[in-house]
């Protein structure tokens, strides 16, 4: 599993966590996806599987640096220093992003999924009624899960610890959002703001739940691409097919609601044409910068999987 890398190898490697947390911190988007078209997917559940009761005693009966090249220590650090690098630095930006220009934004991410669909299915050589049959329940079933009402609970221990390890196990998914799913509990905001603010204690929970989630669901991804990788692959590529419902750049929003500070904010939106869109909001669609953004979202992916396709 532990690879030999060189000092570029490992920038790389970081460069991949940036972009995986900078899609992890954006509602729709998911930093498995990021991973898997990066080539570094597999490689990562494998790793994170690691920590089990073998990588305990390789650590009591050889010692700390067999341990760490059991887990593929150097692997994990350098991509989670990325992941967090990212997090921190693009907080405040996604934070302006989505209150001031949503519309732009959401149409690079759309281009993003849009590509990645694509990306992904690829990898099945020969589509079968049962490869079909998967592909339409994962993208039933990711459209289903974003066509849902946020809702909020209250910010306690135990709420922003579950809502880690919950989400945690969507981030490492493609085509599911951890983000999405922090939103769909009503924790996004809290999350984001702690992280911004450096409130350490909501972060250690949530880092905390992350932690338990990780460890449990990387065992099951790791079993499933291990015994049944191209079903596994029909369905993920579903999954981002029907996450797009949620990056549909023109949205009417229908209802608010009142968050914990008293402010408005979106509850239910419908997604509409961007004609209908300035019509109804009396806004601006961007619709020429959003296109050329949806595109230049499709060209990275495609850059990206064709880079990797080089290094294989």
């Amino acid at each position: 599993m532990s690879q030999q890398r060189r000092l570029k190898e490992y920038f790389i490697l970081a460069c991949k966590g940036v972009l995986m947390g900078a899609a992890d911190a954006v509602p729709g988007v998911s930093g498995g996806t990021i991973a898997f078209i990066t080539g570094i997917y597999e490689e990562l559940i494998g790793s994170i599987r690691r920590f089990d009761l073998d990588a305990v005693r390789v650590l009591f009966s050889q010692g700390p640096r067999a341990f760490w090249k059991h887990v593929n220590g150097n692997f994990l650090l350098t991509l989670l220093s990325g992941i967090i690098i990212s997090l921190v630095t693009f907080a405040n930006i996604v934070l302006f992003m989505l209150a001031s220009y949503p519309v732009m934004l959401w149409s690079f991410f759309f281009g993003l999924i849009l590509a990645s669909t694509w990306v992904i299915s690829r990898h099945i050589p020969h589509w079968d009624s049962t490869y079909i049959t998967l592909f339409l329940t994962g993208a039933v079933l990711a459209y289903l899960i974003t066509s849902l009402t946020p809702t909020e609970i209250p910010v306690s221990a135990v709420t922003v610890f579950l809502s880690g390890s919950i989400a945690i196990c969507a981030m490492i998914l493609p085509g599911i959002s951890g983000s999405f799913i922090l939103l769909l509990l009503g924790m996004y905001a809290p999350v984001l703001q702690a992280i911004k603010d450096a409130e350490l204690a909501i972060i250690g929970l949530f880092g905390a739940g992350c932690v338990v989630g990780l460890l449990s669901f990387s065992r099951l991804l790791n079993w499933l691409f291990t015994t049944h990788r191209m079903p596994t692959l029909a369905v993920m590529s579903g999954f981002l097919l029907g996450s797009l419902n949620k990056v549909w750049p023109w949205k009417y929003t229908t209802a608010y609601t009142l968050n914990s500070h008293g402010k408005q904010v979106p509850l239910a939106q419908d997604n509409v044409s961007p004609f209908v869109y300035e019509a109804l909001s009396g806004q601006d669609s961007f619709m020429m910068a959003s296109i050329a953004l949806l595109i230049l979202g499709v060209v990275i992916v495609l850059w990206m999987e064709r880079g990797q396709s080089t290094n294989r």
